[in-house]
């Protein structure tokens, strides 16, 4: 690589205790870019108090991911640094929460060792030329949780990344919809489009996930919403790396303004991380008594797990108003689920199964539908009314379930 000479040069400070990494930032800052570069020999952890940044460019950070201490000291550093240059940091993940806490400290860019010098390189002259990178926002992240199998929640989840998208002002940078239901995926099919997520590629180097891989994984609907989906793969049910989650995950988040995440009902490594750090919560249940309960009891569990600042909001999905006739009316269900009751979705199942059949959104059916129009207002009115979680109050209790008039069963029919 030859150098320009007619670019500023752009001075980049290293701050490492190890000599091998020393080795390769000099070889890095050698290969005929325009960085001058000054290392200083030291941790973060004993010296993020004191450092001269002067006036660099670009710092990089070599940070022992394994020693507790380095993260307050990175983050006391940031603050001194207080986005007056941009800091890369170049680290081991030995644990799945290293990647989210460096993107909440706001850190511009992050490299998983083993890197080589042309990537370190690149990362420095890439955060150096856009240094408003180590000032963007994450994602609002929106969650949606079933309570059982079969409650709809990835048509809801769809409907709620359409809604986000269309609300926003920056086009194709607005909403990313992700499937995270790996072994039975449909978002992909209820839109018509091609997954493109694959996964047996990335697992067995998540390093080599960046910006420009997750572009080529993304499939675009034609309403210009992102989808990140994976092909359904319901035999293959080995538990993906929580590193690969969590890391997809952090791209995501960066990239887009809305993210919106169709969960799967099965546990995974994964999956504490990510309920924890969704700024909303939905767990999707339909209206019978059995699904109610496992509603009632998942937001109890995931709030005590979790340890929630603000409780999940239960969506009752399907819902039809019964004037005469046995079942659960609306007084009953927000008795059952007190300030965990976000709303209901009616029933709607000949809209739905259309929208499935013709992979199209459900406003492409049929404008301003009744599902829709209930959606958003819970989507949106929940934004203000989460609150804190009481988990000593006593568990509501669920009303009977009465036997449907003549004895007939009128289940919900929407597909998950």
């Amino acid at each position: 690589m030859l150098p320009n000479h007619h670019a500023p040069t752009l001075p980049v400070l290293v701050l490492t205790a190890n000599d091998d990494f020393e080795q390769l930032a000099r070889s890095a800052f050698s290969l005929g870019t325009n960085f001058a570069l000054s290392v200083v020999k030291g941790r973060v952890a004993s010296d993020a108090a004191t450092l001269d940044i002067g006036d660099a460019a670009v710092v990089v950070v070599d940070l022992d991911s394994t020693q507790p201490e380095e993260f307050p000291a990175l983050a006391m550093l940031m603050r001194r640094i207080s986005g007056s240059a941009p800091v890369v940091v170049i680290t081991d993940v030995r644990h799945e929460s290293v990647p989210r806490k460096l993107v909440q400290m706001r850190v511009a860019d992050f490299l998983v060792k083993p890197t080589t010098p042309v990537e370190l390189a690149s990362a420095c002259a890439s955060v150096a030329q856009n240094p408003m990178l180590g000032e963007l926002k994450e994602a609002q992240i929106c969650t949606f949780l079933p309570a059982a199998g079969g409650v709809g929640v990835t048509t809801l989840a769809i409907q709620a990344a359409l809604t986000l998208h269309r609300g926003s002002s920056r086009g194709t940078l607005s909403t990313c919809l992700v499937d995270l239901n790996l072994a039975h995926s449909a978002c992909a099919d209820y839109l018509d489009l091609k997954p493109r997520l694959d996964l047996r590629e990335i697992e067995p180097h998540p390093e080599r996930l960046d910006g420009q891989l997750m572009e080529i994984m993304l499939s675009r609907h034609s309403s210009g919403l992102a989808v990140i989906a994976a092909p359904s793969r319901p035999t293959d049910m080995h538990p993906v790396n929580p590193i690969v989650i969590t890391r997809l995950l952090d791209l995501v988040s960066l990239r887009f303004d809305h993210v919106v995440i169709d969960m799967p009902r099965t546990w995974f490594p994964w999956t504490d991380n990510i309920l924890r750090e969704s700024d909303k919560l939905f767990i999707v249940s339909t209206p019978t008594v059995p699904t109610l309960r496992k509603a009632k009891q998942l937001v109890i569990d995931t709030s005590q797990r979790l340890g929630r600042c603000s409780q999940p909001q239960v969506i009752v999905n399907g819902f039809q108003r019964r004037f005469f006739s046995p079942g659960l009316r609306p007084a009953d269900i927000k008795r059952t689920l007190g300030e965990a009751f976000g709303g209901t979705v009616p029933y709607n199942p000949r809209l739905v199964r259309e929208a499935i059949d013709r992979g199209v959104p459900l406003d492409q059916v049929k404008r301003r539908s009744n599902v829709a129009v209930a959606l958003k207002r819970v989507i949106f009115s929940t934004a203000a009314s989460q609150k804190k979680i009481a988990p000593s109050a006593p568990t509501p209790q669920i009303p009977q379930k009465k036997p449907p008039a003549g004895g007939k069963d009128r289940g919900l029919s929407w597909a998950h």
